[in-house]
Parts: C-alpha cells; structure tokens; sequence
C-alpha cells in the first residue's frame, strides 16, 4: 500500500488544439501502421526464407517484435484518447504502462547493443562467426535481453509504487513515464530520483558507449581493407548506427539527470517512442540486398 489519495492521473497529450489534435492522431496512426506492417513484414520473410537462417536476420526478427510491442505500450491508447476526448488513466493503468515501456524500451537496448556484437563479430572475426554466434549463444543473448529489462522494469516500478501522490494529477505528455510522474509525488523525491537516473540513465549510457565502441572496432577494421564488401559493411554500419541514435541520445537526455533537474520536453519522447521504432524498419532492411530480394519474392 502507497497510501496514495489520487486514483487516476490526466494526460495532457501533445496539444489541447482541437486542429492539432486531428493532425496528431493522422500522425500517430500512420506512424503505427507503418510500425505494425514494416515489423510484421520482416518476422513474416525471415520466418518464411531459409536463406534468411544467419544470426543477424535471426536478431532482427525479434527487434521488429520489440518494436510492435514496444509502440503497442502507448500509442493505442493515445489513438483512443484522440479520438474520444478521455485522457484519464487509473492508477494502477499508469503504473502497468510505466513496467511495459520500460520493460520492453530496456529490452530494447539490450538487443541492439548484442546486434552491435553480431557485426563486430561477423566483420572483425569472421573465421569464428559462426562458432561464437552459433544458434544457442543467439538464443541466450535474446533471453539475456529480456531478463534485463525485466530487471531494469521492476526496479523502476517498485520505486514508483513507493511514493505517496495526493494531487495534482496531471501528466504533461501522452504516456505515463518516470519523470513526469515523479513529479506530481507528495514527497521529497530527490533519492529516487537519483536511483532512477543511475538505473535508466546509466543503461542507456552504458549500451550507446558499447555500441559506439564496436562501430568504432569496425571502422577502424574496415579502413584497413577497401574492397567492396569492408565498404558494403561500412555503409551498414553508418545506417545502423543512425538508428541507434535515434533512440539512445533522447533517452539519455531524459533519463541521466533527476527528474526536477530541467523539464523535460514531452517532443523529445516522441523521438524514441515514435520515430525510432518507424525508422528501424526501413533503416535494417533496405541496407540488406538479401531481406529486399526476400521480400519481393514473399
């Protein structure tokens, strides 16, 4: 028991302009059937074509699921209250969309740093590729994944659920996140805020300096060979990494300070609740000549 007097909290939303609210909801619910037909499409052809069998297809299958899962969390709802005018939440609503973003968005990270592992591997030790990403150590990796951000979830929600909310009630954005919600706490907030920055924060940090790490093992690889395959790798590696900074730099903005710190603009989080997960389809596939080829053959 929180001991907390509020029982649902209001969403503000993007705009309180009716015109920019039809013009919000035509964005949200493009964005989403691209998310949904972009990532249903690639689980369907690397399910589909045996030639699609290698870890990093195997990798991307379950990114795309990530991603529909991930832009499930929140935008749904946001359509509903679009379109219905109720932007309240109950509590404990708030509470599960706060576990799930955070339980999937960490996954998330998770999957793309062990993606930045597969490349490293396939470019830098390609004579043990296939021994070190054999189809256990795939699975392991995604399981791994998982667990994280499971972790990494519960942790945040706990600390939530430990903090009284006796009014106000609203949340200036569209979901239920940590830092908007922190603040409207009847308490002094300052070591759980603190905590949840060293948790989110540090993880986001944590995978973007990985990632920028083994992109630069690569680059530093591929400049010592200039055939056309190191070059191939290279312009892969520059696509994937615009995509990995489409959602990490937002959220280490975000998440890597205390909540009462600077305000947080609720047009970053569309970055990486939004553009992010509509860009990976297009940003993973059409890098790839064997997904396009399988895909047009599906």
């Amino acid at each position: 028991d929180n001991f907390s007097q509020v029982t649902e909290f209001i969403l503000l939303g993007l705009s309180d302009t009716q015109e920019l609210q039809l013009l919000f909801f035509t964005f949200f619910l493009l964005a989403y059937s691209m998310v949904l037909l972009g990532n249903l499409l690639i689980i369907v052809t690397v399910r589909t074509d045996p030639k699609l069998s290698s870890p990093m297809y195997f990798l991307l299958c379950n990114l795309s699921f990530i991603d529909i899962c991930y832009t499930s969390v929140t935008i749904p709802r946001v359509l509903v209250a679009l379109l219905s005018g109720h932007k309240a939440i109950a509590f404990e609503g708030c509470m599960a969309q706060l576990f799930f973003l955070h339980f999937v968005g960490s996954s998330e990270m998770f999957l793309l740093t062990a993606m930045a592992f597969d490349r490293y591997t396939a470019i830098c030790r390609p004579l043990h590729y296939t021994a070190i990403m054999a189809r256990g150590a795939c699975w392991a990796l995604v399981h791994a994944c998982w667990v994280g951000g499971f972790i990494h979830s519960i942790v945040q929600t706990v600390l939530m659920l430990q903090l009284p909310f006796c009014g106000p009630n609203m949340i200036h954005g569209y979901f239920c996140d940590v830092p908007p919600v922190v603040r409207l706490a009847c308490t002094d907030t300052t070591l759980t805020e603190w905590l949840m920055a060293s948790n989110s924060g540090l993880i986001s940090l944590g995978c973007f300096l990985v990632l920028v790490a083994s992109y630069t093992l690569i680059l530093a690889k591929v400049r010592a060979h200039v055939s056309q395959g190191h070059w191939k790798a290279l312009s892969t590696c520059a696509s994937h990494m615009m995509a990995v900074t489409l959602l990490f730099v937002p959220c280490i903005f975000t998440y890597l300070r205390p909540a009462g710190t600077l305000p947080t603009s609720k047009y970053v989080c569309v970055i990486y609740t939004i553009f992010s997960p509509v860009m990976n389809p297009l940003i993973y596939t059409l890098r790839s000549s064997e997904m396009k080829e399988s895909m047009w053959r599906l």
